[in-house]
């Protein structure tokens, strides 16, 4: 049994149905994908979720295992230019794919910068080296690879290894960049995490044609073709546990209750916020001292005109907030989506407190497109944690100790059988990072045994 069908949840039950079991996904939702969606309006489309990814062999290999290649059924493609940054001192910084992009385009914000941030990005190697079997596998009976556990028990904040490493601040602002989107503060997270910005440089950022939403429907008509029963519309309320003789945790789970009675199950793969279920909550007490990390809000335009933006552009703010006064806000802006002839469609993201409208914004940041507006969907952070029943941003980071590997609930006291995936599972946010925890559980589960 799944509970949950995002990403995550989508790939294991697919995963799992490949490998002989009879799979029941419940979806509290009326549809499945989770933040892998679509919203349209006024004849605009856009992603409601995600846009891109990091480490495609991750797809490539939950198509690999469950069906058709993904060549076969999507296409895939680099991106050339991973960002446009627009710096607070008025600076840009277009940064380039691959180690020799880099180096050229970041060297134009000042001579020698551009060797400074690949020297960074190639210290990252041994840490990914050191971690990638831990987000790939079960962890080891014995524990993780000596390698491994010094990594993990560093006490280096990201932002004092930031500072230690990166000569000039904007080349810091740009390896904190997708933690602070997330919502984290640079020294919460450990340092070992700045190795997002080693995958992003050297194994590429990739797109669909017409959108990330489309791998969520993909998957979701593979459910057919590989036997899984999905129920929609069923809210599950917790986890049913047989306890012990003791009556003390561990135990064996039997199976979930739902708004629409119970279900059994020989094994239960939670693929949404687990805190949400009281019996997973009270059989591993450091959840309950976690916080979800909030999605920024999101706000869709349809534009009158062609577009003018060729890649996702990051004003940073210029007025940075202090203490006890509010700064301005971090704005993403991603061109695409689909849009009638003659017009364009972006999405912004917004962090921080926004204070203005948002084209007025976007115009003191040097992106008019006041008199070009036709439509605009605004949805909030709430809006959005309520649509999808959940952050898929997965746990807040709160320093070092947070928890953020793959997690077995039986590896923690938790009932034999029961297994958690997807963001707030995996080890770094998005959405390979929540795939590699449904392919660590699929492994976990293992074949079925046919009589």
């Amino acid at each position: 049994m799944v509970v949950g069908a995002g990403f995550a949840g989508l790939a294991a039950a697919l995963r799992c149905a490949k490998q002989g079991h009879d799979v029941l996904l419940l979806e509290r939702g009326d549809t499945v994908g989770g933040a892998l969606g679509r919203v349209s309006r006024d004849g605009f489309t856009w992603d409601a979720g995600p846009d891109r990814t990091l480490l495609p062999a991750v797809v490539r290999d939950l198509f690999r295992k469950t069906g058709r290649p993904l060549e076969r059924e999507l296409e895939l493609v680099p991106l050339d230019v991973l960002r446009e940054h627009r710096f607070a001192d008025g600076s840009t910084l277009r940064l380039a794919a691959g180690r020799s992009g880099a180096l050229r385009s970041v060297d134009a914000l000042a001579p020698g910068l551009g060797r400074a941030w690949v020297d960074h990005v190639a210290g990252h190697i041994p840490t990914w080296e050191a971690l990638r079997p831990l987000l790939e596998h079960p962890a080891p009976t014995g524990g993780p690879s000596a390698e491994a556990a010094a990594v993990l028990a560093g006490r280096t904040h990201l932002e004092r290894a930031l500072r230690r490493g990166l000569p000039d601040p904007r080349l810091r602002t740009l390896a904190a960049h997708p933690f602070v989107l997330d919502g984290h503060h640079p020294r919460d997270v450990p340092a070992w995490a700045g190795l997002v910005s080693y995958l992003e440089q050297t194994l590429g950022t990739w797109v669909v044609p017409g959108g990330l939403a489309a791998l969520g429907e993909r998957l979701a008509l593979r459910l057919d073709l590989r036997g899984v029963e999905v129920r929609t519309g069923t809210r599950v309320t917790d986890v049913r546990v047989e306890r012990g003789p003791a009556g003390g945790p561990g135990g064996r789970v039997v199976g979930v209750r739902t708004d629409q009675g119970d279900a059994d199950a020989d094994v239960v793969v939670v693929a949404t916020d687990p805190r949400a279920l009281p019996g997973l909550a009270d059989g591993l007490p450091g959840l309950r001292r976690t916080l979800p990390a909030l999605p920024p809000r999101v706000v869709h335009l349809g534009l009158d005109g062609a577009d003018t933006l060729d890649a996702e552009t990051v004003l940073h703010p210029r007025q940075p907030g202090r203490r006890g006064r509010e700064g301005d806000p971090l704005l993403v802006v991603r061109p695409g989506g689909s849009a009638p002839e003659g017009a364009s469609a972006w999405t912004v993201l917004v962090r921080g407190a926004l204070l203005e409208d948002l084209p007025t914004a976007l115009a003191r940041r040097g992106l008019d497109v006041r008199d070009r507006v036709r439509t605009t969907l605004d949805r909030s952070p709430a809006e959005l944690v309520t649509a999808w029943h959940g952050s898929p941003l997965g746990t807040a980071w709160a320093g070092r100790r947070t928890r953020r590997t793959p997690v077995r609930a039986a590896d923690a006291g938790g009932p034999e059988g029961l297994l958690v995936v997807g963001a707030h599972a995996a080890a770094l946010p998005g959405l390979p990072f929540a795939g590699l925890t449904a392919a660590v559980a699929a492994e976990l589960v293992g074949r079925a045994e046919r009589a």
